[in-house]
């Protein structure tokens, strides 16, 4: 299909894990005959597939897929690298496409692509070892006071139990003179494509038991094989992640496999409630239940296209 207009458009397909976001990227890229973008964060590792619920060889060969087990875990890959990758990619899409879908479940990485990054000075590293010292030396709770009195606004609205969120805002505060709140929103680039973002969601039970079938699935698939060849590399960013550091306890004997299995669980879970608080941010999301027919997102999406 091909759109009526000159605008490009970039379907972005949002929800929590377990949902169904695979599923409906591979309908509608063959609906638009178009290629498929991921950005889940979790996926760009070829040695983590079954952990990470990668698209299956028969949904992959389904549609052109990007940025799926394109990196190994042993390479630096982070939400900057791929914002520039993604748009370059995006770039040679458009020249033959209308429309590209890019799916996937990490929110940042799908912000970085749609709205841009906001970009903060470098500042002395020195900075962060300190901060770093202080809260080993005193604790939590006086970085988040001298937050606080350095960045009200910030110290309002982070997450100041996440011991890194609240370093990373003093680092800028202190290396740069000025509040980490200031950089926020600014400078970021305007995209040469318009975005509609459609999000699955279901009730909360629902998305529950379908994560915990999931989960068993992954254990029948080789769950425990994958993570036990990833066992030298379990010190690795890109391992610290559920569905494999579960499993690390469990080897090194600290967990039951039974118990690890029921954080796994219990993780992903807690991550889905976080994905639906991330993607509820955006007013402009169009919220389709997961069990809602193609026809009907179909007709939703082409309103949107055909207003412009």
């Amino acid at each position: 299909m091909t759109t009526t207009n000159n605008t490009k458009y970039l379907l972005s397909i949002v929800g929590p894990t377990a949902i169904g976001k695979t599923s409906l990227s591979i309908k509608l890229a063959n609906y638009f005959n178009t290629e498929i973008i991921s950005a889940d964060s979790r996926q760009f590792f070829k040695e983590m597939q079954i952990g990470t619920a990668a698209p299956t060889p028969s949904e992959l060969a389904a549609a052109p897929h990007h940025f799926i087990h394109h990196k190994s875990i042993e390479e630096t890959y982070n939400v900057g690298a791929f914002e520039k990758d993604a748009l370059k990619k995006l770039n040679t899409l458009f020249k033959t496409h209308d429309v590209v879908i890019m799916v996937g479940g990490s929110g940042l990485y799908v912000d970085a692509v749609t709205k841009g990054l906001d970009h903060f000075p470098d500042v002395d590293k020195s900075i962060r070892e300190k901060l770093n010292a202080q809260l080993e030396n005193e604790g939590l709770e006086v970085l988040q006071n001298i937050l606080k009195v350095l960045d009200e606004e910030t110290y309002n609205t982070i997450a100041l139990k996440n011991p890194q969120r609240v370093i990373r805002a003093l680092e800028i505060c202190i290396g740069t003179q000025k509040p980490y709140s200031s950089f926020l929103n600014k400078n970021k680039n305007n995209r040469p494509f318009t975005t509609i973002t459609i999000g699955l969601t279901a009730e909360r039970e629902i998305i529950y038991n379908r994560i915990n079938k999931r989960v068993d699935i992954m254990m029948q698939e080789g769950l425990l094989d994958e993570v036990q060849k990833l066992l030298p590399y379990k010190n690795l960013n890109a391992l610290n992640t559920v569905g494999y550091k579960e499993i690390f306890n469990y080897f090194s004997k600290e967990w039951t496999l039974d118990f690890a299995i029921s954080e796994i669980k219990k993780n992903s879970r807690r991550f889905a409630k976080r994905q639906l608080t991330w993607f509820k941010r955006n007013e402009n999301t169009l919220w389709f239940d997961y069990l809602t027919d193609l026809e009907t997102i179909l007709k939703k999406i082409n309103h949107e296209i055909n207003k412009e």
